[in-house]
Parts: structure tokens; sequence; C-alpha cells
């Protein structure tokens, strides 16, 4: 399997692979692995992004699934179109402090202006961290 979709915009495609998804997403230590409107996959190392008591910062939770959910509602929307994220939330069912955690994303809703992903985060084992729900409005250049 390839990183990006076979359709994917060109000036997209350059943006992703110049900016790396973004200065937050790698300070993050983000790492894509699928990208697509209606499934996307990346992983985050649990170390660096704690809070105070060591535990993977629930705002870190929220940036992995951002990054994911904000990445494919662009792809959705295609060439000549951006995506605008207009409303997230997030439920954190469990904490972990090492380790890597996987965020698998998928399409809710593709619209023609609106676009609604749900991300969930899980541990090395497998188990739910966290639930994000994200939607994105589509526009025009």
């Amino acid at each position: 399997m390839t990183l990006f979709p076979a359709d994917l915009d060109p000036e997209l495609y350059e943006r992703l692979i110049t900016s790396g998804g973004g200065a937050l997403t790698r300070k993050m230590g983000i790492e894509f692995s699928e990208l697509g409107a209606e499934r996307s996959v990346a992983r985050m190392p649990v170390e660096g992004n704690t809070q105070v008591i060591g535990l993977l910062h629930g705002g870190a939770h929220v940036v992995l699934g951002e990054s994911l959910g904000s990445i494919s509602s662009a792809i959705h929307a295609g060439a000549g179109r951006y995506a605008v994220g207009i409303e997230i939330n997030a439920t954190h069912s469990r904490s972990v402090t090492a380790g890597w955690v996987t965020g698998t994303c998928t399409a809710l809703v593709l619209g023609r202006t609106l676009a609604t992903h749900e991300i969930v985060i899980r541990d090395e084992e497998g188990r739910r961290l966290s639930t994000v729900r994200m939607t994105n409005m589509l526009r025009d250049r």
C-alpha cells in the first residue's frame, strides 16, 4: 500500500511532502502510514507528549485526531478546495504512559460542504484510549 491515494490533488501532495503534515505534527512525532478520504492511519509516541504526571496529554490525543481528520477532509475536498475544522470533541476512555498510540480515522459523512470523521486512538495492545470526532467545512479556494 502507498501512503497517498493515486488521485491526490498535486497541490495537496506538495504541501504534505514539504510540511510533513505541519509543524505541530512533526513536533509531536506523528508518523502517517495511510492517507485517504475514507480512512487514514497514523501513530504517535507517548514520550515527549505527556502531561505533568506522565500520562499521554489529552490534547495530544486531539492533535493526532485533528491531524488525521483534517488531512482526510482535505483529500476528500479535492483540487481547488480546502477543509476548515469547525467542530472537534474527544472522549478519553483510558490512559497510557509509554509506547506508541495509533489513530485510525474513518469517514462518517463525506458531503459536498461538510466532512465528518471519527478517529479512534488505541494503545499498542489495541485498547481504545480515546474517540475523537471532527467536522470540517469544505470551501472553494
